[in-house]
């Protein structure tokens, strides 16, 4: 790990103003992924700005019915809010789907949907990667790629988007909320929130340096029953090959976002309302390209999608 500066901030101002003031600084806060990434040398940083003491770890229901999550809420205390459970069960469910319990008593709201892609080429530096080092290469393609995405890359990355919380978040209609460091502040959809590799697979989201995460807001809980089913190689503490966050409603019309199938948590909005599998699979993977070792992930996906619509219907 490279030396680097540490400082405390004393409040979100603070904290983004920090980070604005450095070439190279990032936010700390549970440090389960960057910390990993700095002992590899992926992320080297010259300052860590310790924003655990910033007061952005509430969860309060909105005027609107709706719910606001503090940046700094841990996965677990998310996962056992009794108006998650209660209104967002899918979002509970996809929680408690990622990680360990170690791992989700430190992860955080911000941090979950800032974590990096797991592609192993990625985390390994003796391998070419466009995402750690642009104008390099993608090992992965011609690689072993297993794990990674089908839809939305290019051919400068197709890693895949690991996190299981921001897959849920998407099919609720979160709202990130940020504080840049003029003071200014922004609410973004989570659907714009991401950005496809394109020419630049090393931009992964829209947020400008010294850009604090400061909280996500959900709308009033949908109606219909909630769903999140996660496809991996074992049981816990692995990442998905597919998952589906589901809302199917009384006539079995349904509404769906899916991980490990892209860059980002993945939406297709023309599949909306519908109830057939195969019509909502063909939707979703319009455009869908295998690379060798996850061609695998095409199938699968629809047989995630009629098997996740059964169970819905038979509840």
């Amino acid at each position: 790990m490279k030396p680097f500066s540490y400082m405390r901030a004393a409040g979100p101002a603070h904290a983004s103003a920090a980070a604005a003031n450095e070439q190279d600084a990032k936010f700390i806060a549970g440090g389960t992924n960057l910390l990993d990434l700095m002992k590899l040398q992926i992320e080297t940083p010259d300052r860590l700005v310790d924003i655990n003491h910033v007061g952005l770890d509430g969860v309060a229901e909105t005027q609107q019915g709706g719910l606001r999550i503090g940046a700094l809420v841990r996965n677990a205390v998310l996962a056992a809010h009794p108006s998650v459970r209660r209104k967002y069960p899918v979002l509970s469910r996809a929680l408690l789907a990622g990680a360990s319990a170690q791992l989700r008593n430190r992860a955080t709201t911000a941090g979950n949907l800032l974590q990096r892609t797991r592609c192993y080429y990625f985390y390994d530096t003796t391998k070419p990667c466009n995402k750690r080092e642009p104008g390099s290469g993608c090992a992965a393609l011609g690689g072993f790629n297993r794990i990674h995405a089908v839809l939305g890359t290019s051919e400068h990355c197709i890693a895949a988007h690991p996190s299981d919380m921001a897959v849920a978040m998407m099919l609720l209609g979160a709202v990130v909320e940020t504080l840049r460091p003029d003071g200014g502040t922004r609410e973004i959809p989570l659907e714009q929130f991401y950005k496809l590799p394109g020419d630049t697979p090393e931009r992964e989201h829209v947020l400008e340096r010294g850009e604090l995460i400061t909280g996500v807001v959900l709308p009033p809980p949908p109606g219909g029953r909630q769903v999140y089913r996660k496809v991996r190689d074992r049981a816990s503490y692995a990442f998905a090959l597919v998952s589906v966050a589901a809302i199917i409603d009384a006539d079995g019309k349904s509404r769906l976002a899916f991980g490990g199938l892209a860059p980002k948590p993945w939406r297709v909005a023309g599949a909306d309302g519908m109830s057939d599998p195969d019509a909502i699979a063909d939707a979703v993977l319009a455009g869908a390209v295998g690379h060798g070792g996850n061609d695998f992930k095409i199938p699968l996906t629809r047989r995630v999608i009629r098997a996740v619509l059964r169970d819905a219907g038979s509840a």
